[in-house]
């Protein structure tokens, strides 16, 4: 699949308080002149044609002279979500963006552990595909935060800790990417968001959700991809987290590089 049929849009509103920081979470050090941006840039810009970054108000200006200075600049762009809506509004709110393009490939905005090698096997295994459909990386976890429940190619349910759900001892959890076929997608999106109840903890009408819609109503079918490291499932929302990429940058860069890194990880058919 060409890179020039893809948008890639990073939702990364998120401010960086919780981390000590004066920055947004995208712009959080990693080591050197490292960030999670330069992670992110760097894994995605050979496979999206378009990048495009959603952030808070605050920091547009900021993020804007960071993420448009570097290398592809002029094959990035940056938008503002006005208010804090959640990730749903953060994506459909960018759809004049990547509405011209085949594929919209969804990616976190603090998922400093995310490997090119899994981005390139699971947008491999959409191309191998036809019809209205998604195609998310995932790793086995215990007791995910987050869990997806598949079935014979559709996708059952997504059960959130973080809403009060149970949560299997283990299960599939995502890594932040989400690749779907962009034709239909902002109509469903619209038909969703009249009938969808805010998020009983979040106040939000969540994008996971919205995901399980697609596969129940539109019949569209999910193709789970295993991640080459479970750590790709990991995104920075504490500090620990923070000092956890920090130091295995720092490993990185003394020439060892963890397992799993730039791995050909086995693509999940029928999963039960």
């Amino acid at each position: 699949m060409p890179k020039e049929q893809i948008c890639a849009v990073i939702p990364a509103a998120g401010r960086g308080t919780r981390l000590g920081l004066d920055v947004p979470k995208i712009l959080a050090p990693i080591g050197g002149d490292c960030t999670v941006w330069t992670l992110l840039r760097d894994s995605l810009t050979g496979c999206a044609g378009h990048i495009h970054v959603v952030i808070a108000p605050a920091f547009c200006d900021v993020v804007r002279s960071v993420v448009t200075a570097g290398p592809h600049g002029d094959s990035i762009s940056v938008g503002v979500q006005e208010r804090p809506l959640g990730m749903g509004d953060a994506i459909f709110g960018a759809a004049e963006v990547w509405k011209n393009f085949g594929r919209l490939l969804v990616v976190w905005g603090d998922q400093a552990g995310l490997s090119s090698g899994t981005l390139r096997r699971a947008i491999a295994c959409h191309a191998s595909g036809n019809g209205p459909r998604c195609t998310l990386p995932v790793v086995e976890a215990e007791r995910p935060y987050v869990q997806y429940i598949f079935r014979n190619g559709s996708l059952e349910s997504i059960r959130q800790a973080r809403e009060g759900a149970a949560v299997d001892e283990r299960g599939f959890s995502d890594v932040g990417v989400f690749l779907l076929e962009v034709e239909g997608l902002e109509d469903a999106w619209r038909r969703y968001t009249r009938i969808a109840a805010a998020g009983a903890v979040t106040g939000e009408v969540n994008f996971l959700p919205f995901l399980v819609y697609l596969s129940q109503q539109y019949g569209w079918r999910f193709e789970p991809v295993l991640a080459d490291d479970a750590v790709e499932a990991r995104g920075i929302n504490t500090r620990e987290d923070l000092r956890f990429f920090q130091e295995r940058f720092a490993t990185c860069s003394r020439g060892y590089l963890p397992a799993g890194c730039g791995g050909t990880g086995p693509i999940i058919r029928n999963a039960p």
